[in-house]
């Protein structure tokens, strides 16, 4: 008897071991990972339950509106496969769907490409959201078994979250209508496709104060975070409700989270009339936003090559995609005036904007001015200025000079600069200046386009590109 209560004891100690090994490595691991500063000590509270569970996947469903005051207008109950939301609101949402393919999975390569191509202060401001739309729950389990053991440190930090609306609350796929004389399994694809859209759009949106949705087959610019806040900010002021950082299907669009719950509303309204990238134009028209508001260059590039519809071939590319966006301009908000005619809605504003679009005037004389006015003084490290365009290639500046001003007073014309210093002379209806800010003793108030000798031919402002002094991180806070 006392050799059996002896042999029972050594298996004890034994089987210990391997458990505590693990308890310690697992102890190590975490607390690693827990350096991040940002990441709060209740939060780490929170991730560490989440992580302590990985193989019971019931422990996972929670309904939304009862985690962490996350409301959404659509009752919808998600299983999280993978991390939990945050309490701490962040600057952006990325949210991805993405469903089994035939052929191809992209979807590690698109989160991999996100977190690789943003800064460690830029990953403290982005969650990203992948919903596993896929009803084969094995394909799910697996492909959340992978992004776990390649992205644990973020979904340690917050920063990862997998997610998964039930079947059972999806609305009827049978019976479709069948409009655009599509095959009756492509309604249905592009059907479920918006109703997918749909729940990940309502899970996020209050996330974050700005959401992007991507395709799960995408590759991103260096810094697209830094890029996006360059142009939020010069949008400031102006009204808008969805900024195209990509001319490739739902892949760059950027919205304010307060809209969210509209959109989902409106993409589960209409799930069987067509396509989602066609909802989104509807959607954008009834908030009255006219026009697109896209920007060059293009931050995401598609990169899959087999669509996730039957596995079709799909090699669409983006030729205005840019691996480096840290380039693009600052263009402070400012007032442009021109004495120029304009011809029709071609005005002074399209210049400045990073959008595809630009001013056009007729036939400017000697005199004539482009003038820019910051809302307040400005260190300007560089400035470009194009004219002209490549259908257009006369209606360029042929005469004419840069200038930069200081001491600004209201006049009866509106505000002006009363003192300027000349920069350069354009030649070939383009100029560029850098180390602006070395070259000059101010901080400039004013940037002036003159006409220095008239012309008979129109003119195009195709850009106006300003760059300023004050630090990528800027952006980020």
């Amino acid at each position: 008897m006392w050799k059996s209560v002896e042999k029972m004891r050594c298996f004890r100690k034994r089987s210990m071991f391997p458990f505590l090994g693990f308890l310690i490595t697992f102890l190590l691991f975490f607390n690693l990972y827990m350096d991040d500063g940002y990441v709060l000590e209740a939060e780490k509270r929170q991730l560490g339950e989440t992580l302590m569970h990985p193989g019971n996947s019931e422990r996972y469903v929670h309904t939304f509106r009862d985690l962490s005051n996350f409301s959404g207008t659509i009752n919808v109950t998600y299983r999280y496969l993978a991390g939990i939301p945050l309490p701490r609101k962040k600057y952006l949402t990325i949210g991805l769907s993405s469903v089994k393919r035939k052929k191809g999975n992209y979807l590690l390569e698109t989160i991999k490409s996100i977190f690789d191509q943003s800064s460690y202060e830029e990953l403290k401001e982005i969650v990203v959201v992948v919903h596993l739309a896929d009803f084969d729950l094995a394909w799910c389990e697996n492909l959340v078994q992978e992004i776990t053991r390649k992205f644990a440190h973020h979904i340690i930090a917050g920063r990862l979250l997998v997610i998964q609306a039930p079947e059972e609350y999806y609305p009827s796929l049978d019976g479709l209508k069948r409009n655009y004389n599509d095959p009756e399994d492509r309604v249905r694809f592009r059907s479920k496709q918006n109703v997918d859209y749909a729940f990940l759009l309502n899970f996020c949106t209050n996330l974050s104060h700005f959401y992007m949705m991507l395709e799960d087959d995408v590759r991103c610019s260096r810094n697209f975070l830094t890029g996006l806040k360059k142009v939020i900010t010069s949008r400031e002021g102006s009204y808008w409700v969805m900024l195209e950082f990509s001319k490739l299907g739902y892949i760059g669009k950027l919205y304010h989270s307060r809209d969210l719950p509209r959109l989902a509303h409106f993409l589960l309204m209409f799930y069987q009339e067509m396509p989602c990238d066609w909802l989104l134009i509807h959607f954008r028209g009834l908030l009255a936003q006219k026009d697109v508001i896209r920007f060059k260059p293009s931050l995401f590039q598609h990169m899959g090559y087999y669509s996730s519809y039957k596995g079709a071939e799909n090699k669409l590319k983006d030729d205005d995609f840019e691996e480096d966006s840290i380039d693009i301009p600052d263009n402070p908000p400012a007032s442009l005036y021109t004495n120029i005619n304009v011809f029709e809605n071609y005005d002074a504003t399209k210049a400045y904007s990073t959008v595809d679009e630009y001013f056009w005037g007729k036939p400017p004389s000697t005199g004539d001015f482009f003038l820019i006015i910051f809302n307040k003084s400005t260190k300007i490290s560089r400035i470009k200025i194009v004219t002209g365009t490549e259908d257009r290639q006369q209606d360029v500046l042929h005469h004419g000079a840069l200038e930069v001003g200081q001491k600004s007073v209201d006049t009866k014309q509106g505000r002006q600069c009363t003192s300027y210093i000349t920069l350069g002379e354009f030649k070939g209806g383009s100029i560029e200046v850098t180390n602006v800010d070395h070259k000059i003793g101010f901080d400039i108030e004013c940037v002036r386009l003159v006409v220095t000798a008239s012309q008979k031919e129109w003119l195009i402002i195709r850009t106006i590109s300003l760059w300023t002094t004050q630090p990528v991180s800027q952006f980020i806070n």
